[in-house]
């Protein structure tokens, strides 16, 4: 229930103390990440009762479970904290592993590190100009709830759980474009133009009409 000091205890002692209460500190984090993507891969219908049974924060304990699943133990970094892990998470594994290897090499603090990222992406955005204007999609704050209860029963972040399942209906709806149903359709009201010669325009190249189903659209939450 508590840390009782010594009455006489030496600074080096006590900083020292301080160093190793930090990584058990740091090493629970990854140990309830395992614990609760543990559960939910063995017992799904159960696995939030033995979270409340044990007293723990949910919201807390998936947002380790994320960073948990995005680094198997083969690549978790001893040197690092949990933090830092937590940082990159969002990242593609390459750039993960990128990171990871800056962060060791230069001893980073997670400050550092979200500096140094930051000011990566600044200079990529400068590199490639102004960025193409995003649109919103206004959402009922019903719906909103009932997504991030979807993405917190997974155990991911909101934002990747919300592209994830765009970029997935997106594929199905696109795929199912050159079905014999679809084929039939465009055969009968927009039949499509046969290739175009060397040096036609480009809008010869697609059927009219079916412009607006492929346009890329930003979503806003």
């Amino acid at each position: 229930m508590g840390l009782q000091m010594p009455t006489q205890m030496a600074y080096d002692e006590w900083e020292r103390a301080g160093r190793q209460l930090a990584d058990v500190l740091d090493s629970s984090s990854w140990w309830l990440g395992d614990w609760l993507v543990y559960g939910k891969d063995h017992y799904t219908d159960r696995y939030q009762r033995g979270i409340r049974a044990a007293g723990l924060s949910y919201q807390t304990l998936r947002n380790y479970a994320w960073v948990s699943r995005r680094f198997d133990l083969t690549r978790r970094r001893p040197t690092l904290s949990f933090q830092h892990h937590a940082e990159l998470a969002s990242m593609p594994v390459e750039e993960q592993d990128l990171w990871l290897d800056r962060a060791e090499q230069r001893q980073w603090t997670t400050k550092q590190l979200r500096s140094a990222i930051r000011a990566a992406r600044q200079g990529e955005h400068q590199q490639r100009g102004p960025a193409e204007p995003s649109r919103r999609l206004e959402v009922p704050g019903s719906r909103l709830q009932w997504w991030h209860k979807a993405a917190e029963q997974l155990g991911v972040d909101f934002e990747q759980w919300v592209m994830t399942t765009l970029d997935s209906a997106a594929a199905s709806a696109l795929e199912e474009l050159g079905s014999p149903a679809e084929r039939a359709e465009i055969s009968r009201g927009i039949k499509a133009p046969a290739a175009p010669a060397v040096g036609a325009p480009e809008e010869n190249a697609r059927p009219e009409g079916l412009a607006e189903r492929t346009r890329p659209v930003a979503v806003g939450a």
